[in-house]
């Protein structure tokens, strides 16, 4: 099968974008790993295929899939990279594009600039919300934010849980350059109570504006940006009283914009979204 593909990144976090719209795909766990992989494949951090919606009044749906091979519910920057790739591909002009994914309908929206800023929903913060067993974790308040003592590579990790329609655990860091991130966040993957795994953000808060963030992804391991990791790490901010409304996130692969203007609202995201190159691939 000759695969028709789109290489693209936001902030550095790399996707390769498969339009499959007019004529449904269907891949094996093993046709995506080796699509992502790096050496003998595309390469990306994960496999996003857009198709039709199967809801009324609904623009598209696009599924998630991230190295491993597994489908995931949601991610912030393949969102904004969804956005440009339908309309590069002539699938639509709309400047707001309603989406369908596993967690709900997002609606990104392309600015005069080129940025793409996403309705990301509004967080969650039970445990149930993130399939995480809480029962015998100990805890304790910070403002109005609540944080969990996990014991991970031989350290203690106090860490915010939100769901940005995946899970998150958030750990505040003084230095997010020394930050433990592959051991941490490897760790994480193995404890029974995160039952569906977690992504690890390390959160480094420069001024009530400005954040650093390192994030392990479940399923692919640290990447150069992850757009629901920086909502996650910024709604944990400003829950523990830490960060101002509107942030600006720095990742390793560039900078993300991110606002919440109350806990009964959604978070917005917006950043980043550029096509890479175009190619064909044999599989």
């Amino acid at each position: 099968m000759l695969l028709r593909f789109t290489k693209m990144q936001g902030a550095g976090n790399d996707f390769v974008m498969l339009n499959a719209y007019d004529k449904p795909l269907e891949l094996t766990t093993e046709q995506i790993r080796h699509i992502c992989d790096r050496r003998f494949g595309i390469g990306c951090d994960q496999l996003l295929v857009v198709e039709k919606s199967t809801l009324e009044n609904v623009d598209f749906r696009y599924r998630i899939f991230n190295q491993d091979g597994g489908e995931v519910e949601m991610c912030g920057n393949g969102a904004r990279c969804f956005a440009v790739f339908v309309r590069e591909e002539g699938l639509t002009q709309k400047r707001t594009i309603t989406c369908q994914t596993m967690k709900g309908i997002i609606a990104p929206t392309v600015e005069d600039d080129g940025r793409v800023t996403v309705d990301m929903g509004r967080p969650r913060f039970d445990p149930q919300d993130l399939a995480f067993d809480a029962s015998g974790v100990s805890k304790l308040t910070r403002a109005a934010d609540t944080l969990y003592q996990i014991r991970a590579a031989g350290e203690d990790n106090w860490v915010s849980i939100v769901s940005m329609g995946n899970p998150h655990a958030v750990r505040l860091v003084g230095e997010v350059s020394k930050a433990s991130v592959k051991e941490v966040g490897a760790a994480f993957q193995e404890l029974a109570c995160f039952k569906e795994r977690v992504n690890v953000g390390f959160l480094q808060i420069v001024d009530r504006t400005h954040a650093k963030l390192r994030v392990y992804e479940r399923g692919v391991g640290e990447t150069l940006a992850c757009g629901t990791g920086a909502c996650a790490a910024v709604v944990a901010g400003i829950r523990r009283g830490a960060l101002d409304r509107a942030v600006e996130v720095e990742m390793r692969g560039g900078r993300l914009k991110i606002s919440w203007a109350s806990e009964s609202e959604s978070v917005f995201l917006t950043g980043p979204a550029q096509s890479v190159f175009k190619g064909e691939m044999e599989i």
